[in-house]
Parts: structure tokens; sequence; C-alpha cells
């Protein structure tokens, strides 16, 4: 395209007109089929442009991972104890809130996500996450999973869902309508506004790459420039006039020759706010009001803890519940039948709802006492030895 517009400008300098035309200058008009450049929507495609590159989606995506990982777990029935201390120091490498961190960030990312299962002599000792684009199904005649196969380093490993009465891989994965397998990932979603929002921080970057200000039209008032001439001007303003060191350098023309800067129109500036709508689009897809990640234009939430509010009880509770329900029915065989629950009690950003719910419940003198423990989640109180 650079090389079509110094043709052009070129063929409209040399172009000499006629005497019935003299007192109009050369111009011409340029058209140009400018279709939208996507990201793919590969998850490793997405995870660069977005979480590698993009600051709301990386906050959304630690935001969502980091509190989901750290809600406290606690068994509303059957006796926990060993699966919590597991999922409390799940290997040698990292700690259990580390562990969910990443199958939480792997669900935002790819929309699945994969825990293995490590065991000896039949017992089941540890857990670890595995990388979901390394991971491939293995559909069996039924067309569901019959096994998983992680290929990393050039060697593949066949996990084999039949063996053991712990099944060596636990696949999580978020709902994908054209999907029997996989998951749809919420950076999938936002996909149009996070290249939106891409778009526009470059625009703006490539805009104070040339002293913050749009350029302008160099006007020639003569016939023609010659080839030596036009390829003179243009070598002295690349290497003399552009960039932001060369910020507010006084421009030297030669006879014949002005300067027509252009402006930006309010038109144009409309991308301030395409990038903001685009920022809260992607907000809006990950499930976290837009109030948390500081961006302008929100006034959904009232203040800040409301806004906080909505998160636990709209995205980190659901997520965070049924992570835990699969963990614990996939280790069933190993731990008995133990049903998990976060632990609304021990959550900082619902204290003041909790402290409703208590007074309402303290208040109801039909209830007996274990129909109130019941009421706000906890378990029966042991009999009396």
């Amino acid at each position: 395209m650079p090389k079509l517009l110094d043709w052009l400008v070129r063929a409209a300098g040399q172009a000499r007109p006629s005497l019935a035309t003299k007192a109009a200058p050369p111009g011409f008009a340029l058209y140009a089929d400018c279709r939208p450049t996507w990201t793919s929507r590969d998850p490793a495609s997405l995870a660069r442009a977005g979480y590698q590159r993009n600051p709301v989606v990386y906050r959304a995506v630690r935001l969502v991972a980091e509190s989901a990982a750290s809600l406290p777990l606690t068994p509303v029935s059957g006796d926990g104890r060993d699966l919590l201390a597991l999922l409390a120091r799940p290997n040698l490498r990292e700690s259990g809130v580390q562990l969910l961190e990443t199958v939480y960030a792997d669900l935002m990312l790819a929309g699945s996500a994969y825990l293995e299962a490590v065991g000896v002599e039949g017992r089941v000792v540890g857990l670890q996450a595995l990388r979901p684009e390394r991971m491939r199904v293995a559909p069996g005649p039924d067309g569901w999973p019959a096994a998983y196969v992680y290929t990393v380093g050039g060697q593949s490993r066949r996990f084999d869902l039949g063996e053991g009465a712990v099944a060596p891989i636990l696949a999580l994965s978020l709902f994908h309508p054209g999907d029997d397998h996989g998951g749809l990932p919420p950076i999938e979603a936002a996909a149009t506004a996070l290249d939106i929002h891409n778009a526009a921080a470059a625009w703006n970057k490539a805009l104070l790459d040339n002293a913050a200000r749009p350029s302008g039209a160099l006007v020639f008032a003569g016939a023609s420039l010659s080839e030596a001439q036009f390829d003179r001007i243009k070598g002295e303003l690349e290497a003399n006039y552009q960039g932001a060191g060369n910020a507010g350098r006084p421009l030297l023309l030669e006879g014949g020759l002005d300067w027509k800067p252009l402006a930006l129109s309010p038109r144009d500036m409309d991308f301030v706010e395409a990038k903001n709508a685009a920022a809260r689009e992607i907000a809006l897809a990950f499930g976290v009001p837009p109030l948390l990640l500081g961006l302008p234009g929100d006034s959904t939430h009232a203040n800040y803890a409301e806004a906080n509010r909505a998160l636990y009880r709209q995205t980190l509770i659901p997520l965070a519940r049924r992570t835990a329900q699969a963990v614990a029915n996939w280790l069933e065989p190993a731990f008995g039948t133990v049903e998990l629950e976060p632990d609304l009690d021990r959550i900082e950003a619902l204290a003041s709802e909790r402290e409703s719910l208590w007074r309402r419940i303290q208040a109801a003198d039909f209830l007996t006492q274990a129909e109130k423990r019941e009421a706000v989640g906890y378990l029966p109180e042991a009999p009396s030895p």
C-alpha cells in the first residue's frame, strides 16, 4: 500500500493541467476495501492476544482465578478431612490454592481444565494440573471419552479411563453448544471486543509515536515535482519530522510548499469510547463487574462493596461450587461420599449478608436448633456422649 500511494502521489504531481483547467490542482481519490482483521479463535492465539497483551483480560482472569481459588471449602456431608488435606497440599511443587488458580485460569482461557490423580499402590496421593492445549480426547465407540492423550516434548502418554477405581483424569469444561468434549472459554466470547480494545491501543500508540497528533498534507502550489524533488522531500520528512522525538520541531519549507495540518473530528475521537465499551464487554464475558477493574462509564453497581458481592454471588461461588463437587465426585472411590461447598461464613465480602441471615434465623422461634443450623448451612450437632 505505501508503494501504491507513492506512485499515485507522483502521478498526481506530474500530471500537468491543461489551459482550461489550470486553476484546479491535480488530485485523485482512493477507495480501499478495509476489512477487519480478527484474532484466530484457537486458545493459544486468544491467550497471547488477551492474557499476555491486554490488561483488562489479564486482570479479569487473575481476579477470578485468585479469588475463586482462595475460597475456603467445607464439607456439608460426609467426612471430608482426608480430601481437604489432599486439596490443601496436592503435590510437592505447589499448594492447593496454586493448583486451583491454574484450573480456573485454564477454564477462563481454554474453556477446559484437566487434573491428574497420582496414585501409589492404589491410593490417590497427589493431584496435578495438565495443560489443556496438550491434551487430546480419544473417544470410544459410543462417542464419549475413552482415554486422554497428553503430549509434551514429542512424547505422548495415554490415560485410559477404565483403569483403576479412580479415573486417572478429571476433565472440567464450561458449556459449549458446538463441542461434545471441549468448553467455550469466556475469552472467545469476548474475542471481538478484545480485538477492538487492542486495535484502539495500537492506534493510540501510533498517534503518540507521530508526535501525538495526526499527520497533515504537504501541498505544492506549482505544476509538478520531479522524481528527485519528491524523493528528497519525503526522505527529509521521514528522517527529521516523524516520531515523538521530533515533536514540535519547526518545518522548513521551500517556495511553493505549504503544510496543511489535519485535526481529529469529534467523530474520529469516538475510538476512546469504543475502547471503553470494549473493555466493559470483556469484563462482562468474564463475569467481573467493570467497577472492580477501574473501567470508566459503569454505573451498574452503586459502590465497590455491592460490586464485590455481585462478583462472589454470580461468578466466584458458582464456579468454586461446581469445581469442588466435580473433584469430590471424581475421588469418591478413594475418599468416600463427600459434598464440598464454599464456606460462606468465611467470605468477608458476604459478611453483611450472613449477619442479616443469622438475625432472621435466630428470630424464627418456630424453628428448632437443628433446623436453624441446617438453614444457615451447618452440619447437625453431634449427639452428646
